[in-house]
This record gives structure tokens, sequence and C-alpha cells, in this order.
């Protein structure tokens, strides 16, 4: 699989300075977890959901949580586990199909976690899955904390022990112990050594933004970022504070979760500026994501890097495409990358950039540089003349 990879090959070369790689659920924890983007959730019930994945895969979806936890009620879960075992199955009849079709037609499965409420999930649908447990990539658990993420852990490594298949975990941070201030720091420690314990595990920490705002009572509309509720921007802060460094301890921390509301009576003019929209059709693309409330998610996906986070939680297709087309690294932020991380500059120093509008310092940008560099090896890097709307103009039209 690789991002882009729904649209023609010739799109992507007059797209793509340096295209996006190919990468499979085999590939380097560390590629995976860069390569995660928009990681669309969907309830584990749904009666086809084995061709939901698949389409959702051909429109450039390369990871997928199916749930069975908040987004079923309590009656579902059996069902739903009952469900994924035969979904499954036809995921893996139709891969088995592709492998004797022509490879160009084929569609691929993307990366596949489910979501379990127990531990006891964990081993017990590995062990139902059978052979077809080669297409699941891991397990996401909820309302993780140290005392109730150890139980899973464990589980996830008795069922890769009984499987012979590597099973990623991705602990989502949740927990009132998290978000409320007294118990925080603790929480977040504990948080630190578990995860550590289990490091070659734990693909990605994911936020559970709904959850913190739940606890107050909050629920921010299409006009506000998780980054404008100070009590969750805090949150976010700290768990990239003591989980997202950048010196070998952290971990990729994903983006949360952007709520799709119906357009109401907006309280703010739109966030978007014109400028880049002006030239052809990208005026009527403006209207549309304004009218669907997605310049919210777009400011909110660039707050998200800004503060240290990569990829996102989606629950509505049309936030796929937006999420991978901001991931592209720009052709300016790739040769800035280039120049710091130049051998010759191992002594550090300070060089003007060659887009000559900014410092590039050697040692204080090196981290950023190897992040920007990981990022466009699995997202691309784009041409000088291409800029967002290029690009999310031709992952919609696909």
């Amino acid at each position: 699989m690789r991002h882009f990879g729904h649209i023609p090959s010739a799109t992507r070369t007059g797209l793509f300075h340096s295209e996006p790689a190919e990468f499979t659920a085999d590939s380097p924890a560390r590629t995976l977890a860069t390569a995660l983007g928009a990681t669309l959730y969907s309830p584990a019930t749904r009666p086809r959901l084995a061709d939901d994945i698949r389409k959702q895969a051909a429109r450039g979806v390369v990871s997928m949580v199916l749930c069975l936890e908040d987004s079923i009620s309590d009656a579902d879960v059996e069902a739903g586990e009952t469900n994924l075992v035969r979904q499954f199955a036809d995921l893996a009849a139709g891969a088995e199909a592709d492998a004797r079709t022509d490879a160009g037609t084929a569609v691929g499965v993307p990366l596949l976690f489910i979501r379990v409420r127990d531990p006891r999930q964990i081993t017990d649908l590995v062990a139902r899955l059978g052979e077809t447990v080669r297409l699941l990539s891991g397990f996401v658990l909820p309302k993780f904390t140290e005392t109730r993420g150890r139980a899973f852990l464990e589980a996830l490594t008795q069922a890769e022990r009984t499987s012979g298949r590597r099973l990623f975990a991705m602990p989502v941070l949740e927990s009132p112990e998290l978000l409320h201030l007294e118990t925080r720091a603790e929480t977040l420690a504990g948080i630190a050594s578990i995860t550590d314990k289990y490091r070659d595990r734990v693909l990605a920490l994911r936020l559970g933004v709904t959850d913190f705002c739940s606890a107050y009572g909050l629920r921010r509309s299409p006009d506000m970022t998780a980054y404008d509720v100070k009590i969750v921007a805090n949150v976010i802060a700290d768990v990239v504070n003591v989980l997202g460094r950048s010196d070998g301890t952290g971990f990729t921390v994903t983006g949360p979760v952007w709520e799709y509301f119906r357009p109401g009576e907006r309280m703010f003019k739109p966030q978007l500026r014109r400028s880049p929209f002006l030239e052809g059709s990208a005026e009527d693309l403006r209207t549309a994501l304004i009218e669907h409330d997605l310049d919210g998610l777009l400011r909110e996906i660039e707050l998200d890097r800004a503060n240290g986070l990569l990829g996102k939680t989606c629950i509505h297709p049309t936030h796929v495409v937006p999420v991978h087309a901001l991931s592209v690294v720009s052709h300016e932020e790739w040769s800035d990358a280039q120049d710091i991380l130049r051998p010759e500059q191992g002594g550090g120093g300070v060089l003007r950039s060659a887009y000559t509008n900014k410092m590039n310092e050697v040692k204080p940008h090196r981290a950023w540089a190897e992040r920007i560099l990981l990022r466009a090896e699995v997202f691309g890097v784009a041409k000088e003349d291409v800029g967002f709307v290029d690009l999310l103009t031709a992952g919609l039209a696909g």
C-alpha cells in the first residue's frame, strides 16, 4: 500500500517531487507509526464491513479501527465479535481472489486494528480469527493507564505467541485520571513506565479528546479546535511533554478525533484564507469545505502538527483526504531538512534556508529534520509549485 496510491500514476508524477513510498503491514514500526495517517473508525457490527473496508482502501484509507467499544451498545458486543470473525474471513477470501487477478486492479487491505473493551477479547478474538489473523495489525486499548494497561499488554503478548503474528498496541489516553490535574503527573509517569516496558509492541498513542470533554460536560463546536478548549489543550501539551519526546524515549502521538456536525449558525467568519483558493475551480472547493465544516478540521490538523502530533483519528470518510493532503511534506520543508542533515553539517552551525526566508540552525533543528524526512518517505514531497489545494483535489478525484 502507499499514500495517494488510489490516484493515477500520471497524476502522482505531476504532484510529487518525490512520490510516497510503498509499505506493508510488515514494515518497520517507525514507518507504520508515521504512515497511519487518517485512521478511520468503524463499528464492528456493520453487516458489510469487509466491503466497507475494501471500498475505503480503494479511496486512499491505509489504516482502520474496527470498534467493539464506545461505538456499539453493550448488548451488541457478542454480535460484533462474531461479525468480525466472519468479515475477516470474507476479507481473506477477497484478498485471495485479488491475488489471482491483474495486480493493477487488485484492492489491498489497509492496516486493521480492533478496539476491544477488555483484555480477554484480545486472546479470544485472535484464536477465533485463526489464519485470517494475518490481516490484523493489532489492537486499540481504551482508557489506558498503567494499571489497566498492563493486563491488555500481557494479553497482546500472549496472543502474539499463540498466533505467530506481530501485533501492535495503540493505547488510547482518555481516562479521568489523566485529565484531572491532581492525578495527571502520576498517571503520565505510570503510562510512560508501562509503555516503555512494552516499547516494541506500542505503535502509537491515541488521544481520547471526546472523553476529556465529557468529564466536564463540554463539546466543541465546528468553529473550535481541540486547542481552543484550554482544559483539553493543557492535557495534550502534557502528554506530548512526557510521551512525545524526540530523544528516543517518546512515541508517535496521534491527533484527536474531529467530530462532524451539520452546519448551524456560524459564530465566526470562515477560517480558511481565500488566497490559495482563487485559481480555477478552487473557490468552489473552498466553499464546499466550509459548508461541510471542514475548515475547522484543516486548522486543527495544522495545530496538531505544530504541537507534536502526527496522524488523526477520523470517524467520517470525508476527513481522510484532507488529513493526508496536509501530511505531504512541502518542497520547502524537504529542502530545509536536507540541508540540516547534510553530513558536512555534523558539527552544527547556522545556515540560510535555500528559500532565503529563514534560519536553519543545525543542532536544534536536527530532530525536526529527521521527522520531516520520515514523513516525506511515506507521504511524499510535493513539487515546488504544488500546494494543499492541488493535493486535496487530486485525492478527492481519486
